[in-house]
């Protein structure tokens, strides 16, 4: 079945007795019984379980789950949107008026209260961009689709959980398209691992208790390997002979190596190092854009979000609330490349012998690895930097 007449048979489900008769797969309203059947065996509340019957997938959703951008978002792109005067402004104007509460929980569990501040200014715009989708009727949509039908099922048994729990009511339970909730935007298996009941009224809140919102970020983060006595990482400098196959988070060496490898802070200093740490050299926009040492806290962030750039954001928003200055080497013209070009550099690898796997417009580890090879043979530096230089060198 393809995605439109998908689309137009999920919304159509409810409304049109025995539409999928003659389908393989069985309409919303009978998935929905049976799904509801899982719950009660689960021990869901039969209370709780009639917040669901009324539940319709959201054609929205499809919509945005379905979509891809026609440009691939540039790290300037990226950092100007979330890191703004307005934004350092407003968060050190929350750090002050939350300190009492933040240096409660940074004692507890050990996260400064600069970088809780920055992920909740990147996660929801400090409380004010949560998303405006129902949670329940989001993952029901996403579970009905066969696409990751198992992920998002679970997902929605475990906010049935939460619901029955008496956490949140089902009808205030809001959250993005995909489901992630409040102010913190976790998904429910995040939420019900990691949440934590600040406040300590009996229920976990992320949607509007401060104290709740922070206690379960800094335990999420406190998991993930969070070191209160370190920072996320820093901006440097490579040195003009370094070995750009170096760099990439997958790779992690003791600060006191990069340091003799040459690597410096932005005004020249070695970069102090210190017993048992070590850092990734990350380029997020290639040889010719700002060179950063990641150390384990980068790492935990990106247990948060996946994302060498969320996480550079989040490092660096945190630096400007404390006075730290931005970032030196930015690009002055970074160019976004097309989806429809990125394929095109995926096509062209392959046909030439490197590997980029199948050509879907983004660009992960195995894209990076083959541009790495390709670099490799014409004594290009090897930063694994998709650009369109890099897809006319290909061509020609």
């Amino acid at each position: 079945m393809n995605l439109a007449r998908f689309i137009n048979v999920v919304l159509l489900a409810c409304c049109v007795p025995g539409l999928y008769a003659q389908e393989s797969t069985p309409n919303f309203a009978d998935w929905l019984q049976v799904l509801r059947k899982e719950a009660r065996d689960r021990g869901i509340s039969e209370a709780t379980l009639e917040k669901i019957d009324a539940i319709q997938p959201l054609e929205r959703v499809l919509e945005l789950d379905n979509s891809q951008p026609e440009f691939v978002q540039t790290f300037t792109r990226y950092l100007d949107l979330r890191v703004t005067p307005n934004q350092i402004l407003r968060g050190q104007t929350l750090l002050r008026q939350h300190g009492v509460l933040l240096e409660k929980v940074r004692r507890r569990y050990g996260v400064q209260p600069h970088y809780l501040m920055a992920f909740w200014a990147i996660e929801s715009n400090y409380g004010r961009a949560t998303g405006g989708f129902s949670v329940l009727e989001a993952l029901a949509t996403l579970a009905f689709d066969p696409r990751r039908a198992s992920f998002f099922r679970g997902q929605l048994l475990t906010a049935l959980q939460i619901i029955d729990d008496g956490h949140i009511q089902a009808e205030r339970m809001s959250g993005s398209w995909a489901g992630a909730m409040g102010q913190l935007q976790f998904m429910p298996n995040i939420f019900y691992r990691y949440g934590v009941d600040g406040d300590e009224d009996g229920r976990i809140d992320i949607w509007n208790s401060l104290p709740d919102i922070f206690y379960s970020a800094a335990n999420f983060l406190s998991e993930s390997g969070w070191r209160g006595d370190e920072r996320w990482g820093r901006e440097v400098i490579l040195p003009v002979n370094f070995d750009y196959s170096l760099t990439g988070s997958e790779i992690r060496m003791s600060l006191e190596r990069w340091r003799n490898l040459g690597v410096t802070l932005v005004n020249g200093d070695p970069i102090p190092t210190a017993t048992g740490m070590e850092g990734s050299v990350i380029l997020p926009a290639g040889a010719q854009g700002p060179a950063f040492l990641g150390y384990k806290n980068f790492r935990a962030t990106m247990t948060y979000n996946p994302s060498t750039f969320y996480a550079l954001t989040v490092g660096h928003l945190a630096d400007r609330f404390v006075g730290g200055e931005g970032i030196s080497r930015m690009p002055d013209n970074e160019q976004a490349m097309s989806v429809a070009e990125i394929k095109m550099l995926q096509e062209t690898l392959n046909s030439n012998g490197f590997s980029s796997g199948e050509p879907d417009g983004r660009v992960g580890r195995q894209t990076r690895a083959a541009i790495r090879a390709y670099q490799k043979t014409q004594s290009l530096p090897e930063d694994g930097y998709a650009s369109r230089a890099l897809l006319e060198a290909l061509q020609n």
